[in-house]
């Protein structure tokens, strides 16, 4: 199960583990402890506990349980964030509607990251796949915590704000130019710290509302899909909902992917429809970024604006390439301001991006792109 050490893993990267359940916690520490660049330095049965103890166990990542007893993780967070400034911490809860609002309130007070339990850790497929991506997230938090430590010192953010890259100096990015077609659809790519991010962009939409339709793959799973497009609804003032196969694509609607869903637009008698595909995952995820914008750039050409926020991995390179050779136009987060800098440096190391913004430039820079903006 063990992957090779990342890049500037010169010791292993210490995490804490709260959840009141001891099978839980033997669980993931025993897993943890297999991989040679993670240390779990502490583990406690509640928050009160683990408020009283992280700041002398000094981890870089926890990982915490939502629903304890004596305290609960919601209420521990903010105290864990105050006693140990710059830890990253993951909220892991089981499924549920309820968990899944608690989770996304957790990430507007300072949680980097999320993942669902499995129903049942008896279901082997179920309990690697949490497993890998446990500890992908891990890896991914507490390396880009090291990055930004090592660097020069960044000025405070509303969000937390985590740099993933590699400790020696990374190549200039280099912009290619706009495509000059007006831009007819907006295209959001986005996965950890996406929320976030997300409500940032289109809350800075609603006072003057893009013209366009606007669809997003968030690699989440199902439930918190359906809770998040009712978020974004709130932040930017417009219907928003999780996308429904056959509906129209209208302008100044927000159409989120449904976690476990391929997200396409279609061409249906010369109107634009959404389709919806349980075909197999595209780098590991579904929803992936891929086919939202390999169908939108067949379908509107040049007219693509799209924009690629902080997450893990690469999804969304290939169909960037295509929509920017069509002629579409490719922002992306800066590293400064992404809790994770995978999917937007992908693409900006590959020298896709008209720009590559910090999160409070990037709604402007969309309202003058579709000519709504103050030039």
């Amino acid at each position: 199960m063990s992957e090779s050490r990342p890049a500037g893993a010169d010791r292993p990267y210490r995490v804490m583990v709260v959840d009141d359940s001891a099978i839980i916690r033997g669980l993931i520490t025993r897993w943890l402890s297999q991989e040679a660049d993670l240390e779990v330095v502490a583990s406690a049965a509640n928050g009160q506990a683990a408020v009283a103890m992280v700041k002398q166990a000094d981890p870089e990542v926890l990982v915490l349980d939502i629903e304890m007893p004596e305290m609960d993780g919601l209420t521990a967070l903010p105290k864990l964030l105050a006693a140990r400034p710059g830890l990253r911490v993951v909220m892991a809860s089981t499924l549920t509607r309820r968990n899944a609002e608690i989770s996304l309130k957790a990430l507007e007070l300072g949680a980097s990251d999320y993942l669902a339990k499995p129903e049942s850790t008896r279901s082997a497929d179920a309990a690697i796949a949490f497993r890998l991506e446990l500890i992908a997230k891990i890896r991914a938090l507490a390396h880009g915590l090291r990055t930004r430590s090592a660097a020069a010192p960044a000025p405070r953010l509303a969000t937390p704000a985590v740099q993933t890259s590699r400790l020696s100096p990374r190549e200039p990015v280099k912009l290619r130019a706009a495509g000059t077609a007006r831009p007819r659809v907006l295209l959001i790519g986005s996965s950890t710290g996406g929320p976030q991010a997300l409500a940032g962009v289109l809350g800075g939409l609603k006072k003057v509302r893009p013209g366009l339709p606007i669809l997003i793959a968030q690699h989440m799973p199902a439930t918190f899909t359906a809770i998040l497009a009712e978020h974004l609804g709130r932040a930017s003032g417009m219907p928003s909902a999780e996308g429904k196969d056959g509906d129209p694509v209208l302008a100044d609607h927000i159409y989120v992917a449904p976690g476990d869903h391929h997200m396409q637009i279609v061409d249906t008698n010369g109107e634009r429809r959404i389709r919806l595909t349980r075909d197999p995952p595209e780098n590991f995820c579904r929803p992936s970024v891929e086919p939202l914008f390999r169908t939108a750039s067949a379908l509107y050409g040049a007219g693509c604006l799209a924009l690629m926020l902080t997450g893990m991995g690469s999804d969304g390179l290939k169909a960037s390439r295509t929509l920017v050779e069509s002629g579409g136009t490719l922002i992306a987060q800066d590293e400064a301001t992404s809790v994770v800098w995978g999917m937007p440096g992908a693409v900006a190391q590959a020298g896709l991006c008209a720009q590559v913004l910090p999160l409070a430039e990037i709604a402007p820079t969309l309202l003058r792109l579709i000519g709504r903006g103050t030039p």
